[in-house]
């Protein structure tokens, strides 16, 4: 049986819901196909700056992205650009798949970013969207099984790559 492991950084501002949507994944019992075992660890950056530049000593080689904002704050939308810019930084040159995931969608009432704006900003940067409420556990699983697939997608590639080699 082959192991599937890669590193997932879970990025954004402080208080966006990181670490309610950490706890959510590694929480539920999701099961994937028996062929295989597939390990994302997840790595929940801070989101304050001191701490977050502490951390990102520790990140290593960035594989997948999970990059969340908060719906009811507009600022944490707009810090996306940063943190997809220091995710790549570590990415040695390789662009990082992954998802933006816009947390807190139950607080309806004070939602500051539009969908389609998170969307356009999400395709331009090649990641999927998905809303979230970590609170209310809706549908906090969608980023995490899109993480997943593209998990098994970029090893399927290196496989292709491989193999193609040895030719």
């Amino acid at each position: 049986m082959v192991k599937l492991r890669t590193r997932c950084l879970l990025v954004g501002d402080a208080a966006v819901g990181k670490s309610a949507l950490c706890h959510m994944f590694h929480s539920e019992d999701v099961q994937f196909q028996r062929s295989y075992n597939m390990e994302l660890y997840l790595v929940d950056c801070p989101g304050k700056e001191l701490l977050a530049e502490a951390c990102e000593k520790m990140w290593g080689e960035a594989w997948l992205l999970c990059l969340v904002f908060d719906l009811s704050n507009e600022q944490s939308f707009l810090s996306c650009p940063r943190w997809l810019e220091k995710v790549q930084t570590h990415s040695l040159g390789r662009s990082v798949s992954g998802v933006l995931v816009g947390n807190k969608s139950d607080l309806l009432e004070r939602r500051a970013v539009q969908s389609k704006d998170a969307q356009d900003w999400a395709q331009n940067n090649g990641l999927d969207y998905y809303e979230t409420s970590a609170k209310e556990l809706d549908t906090c699983m969608a980023p995490l099984l899109s993480l997943a697939q593209i998990c098994k997608s970029l090893f399927e590639e290196s496989c292709e790559k491989t193999q193609s080699l040895a030719k």
